[in-house]
């Protein structure tokens, strides 16, 4: 098989029902759901399967439902493939499920840690003084110039760094407003995303500081297989960096363009993305098109799999 790369998702790619087919056809899938409901002593799986919608979307229940779709589905692609990859990488909270994947985090400790972490996320700025936006056809250079000229005393900063094109922004509501006008001005396209939160910005320093303690509490194994972090866009290989690059990934920029470009550059030619959606896959195209991509949500998207 070509050399691969296990790819996870983040948030907003959540939908009601998703895990739902593989968990009525795979033990493997089943098992890893009904770990996740004994462990957050409720069920996650039911949520998953049937929502409400407006229920899943909240950021304590988003993080855990999504990272136990994508460790059923890995499960399942263990089972039913017998894929190794050479690297796994997570987008935001992906990177959890990359590090299960890795054999770094336990699940059961993972899916604890996301609930707690989207928790942590949602309390550190009050709900309507934080915002993210999507930003479109800018380079990096004017981005970072855009922030600094519409923060005003206020926070505003690149947040994610997707793909060539598309760069997110998050900080202080009125300061992405400011931006967003200024943006359109341009004649450039900005987008408000229906987030709650303003992720991955300094804003998110006091969720770290909490998330810190909880990971205090756990402990990481070896990495089995190398993870590229979101932080750095670098290989981490090391289970004593673990902690500290997940609690600084909280309020720092996900590279996952260059995390992209890292796993390319050490021979990747193929990515599975593993979970619900196929957001990074999209991104992977504008990234490098030459990558062979695909995705595992279902039972048709199983098939595709050689």
């Amino acid at each position: 098989m070509k050399p691969t790369a296990f790819i996870f998702p983040g948030q907003g790619s959540q939908y009601v029902g998703m895990g739902k087919e593989l968990f009525e056809n795979f033990n493997v899938a089943k098992q890893i759901f009904q770990e996740a409901d004994d462990t957050l002593h409720f069920s996650i799986s039911a949520l998953c399967f049937k929502g409400p919608e407006d229920a899943l979307k909240l950021t304590e229940n988003t993080q855990p439902a999504i990272l136990t779709t994508s460790i059923g589905a890995l499960k399942v692609l263990e089972a039913e493939r017998g894929v190794t990859p050479q690297f796994t990488a997570g987008h935001s909270l992906g990177e959890y499920s990359a590090l299960v994947a890795s054999g770094a985090l336990a699940f059961s400790e993972a899916v604890k840690i996301v609930r707690l972490r989207g928790k942590f996320m949602q309390e550190a700025v009050p709900v309507g003084e934080g915002a993210m936006a999507a930003v479109l056809g800018m380079e990096r250079e004017q981005i970072e110039e855009l922030c600094e000229m519409c923060a005003s005393g206020e926070v505003l900063a690149p947040a994610n760094f997707n793909c060539p094109g598309q760069i997110v922004i998050a900080g202080h509501s009125k300061a992405v407003e400011r931006a967003i006008e200024k943006i359109k001005q341009r004649g450039n396209k900005a987008i408000l995303l229906p987030v709650s939160a303003p992720f991955h910005s300094p804003l998110m320093k006091p969720a770290g500081e909490r998330l810190e303690k909880t990971l205090d509490q756990i402990s990481v194994r070896d990495l089995k297989i190398p993870v590229v972090t979101n932080v750095e866009a670098e290989v981490n290989t090391s289970k004593d960096r673990v902690k500290g690059l997940l609690v600084a990934q909280v309020s720092c920029p996900v590279r996952w363009e260059e995390s992209m470009r890292k796993i390319i550059e050490k021979g990747v030619e193929q990515v599975l993305e593993i979970g619900p959606g196929k957001v990074l896959s999209g991104l992977m195209k504008r990234i490098d098109n030459r990558i062979e991509t695909k995705n595992l949500e279902d039972l048709q998207t199983l098939k595709k799999i050689s």
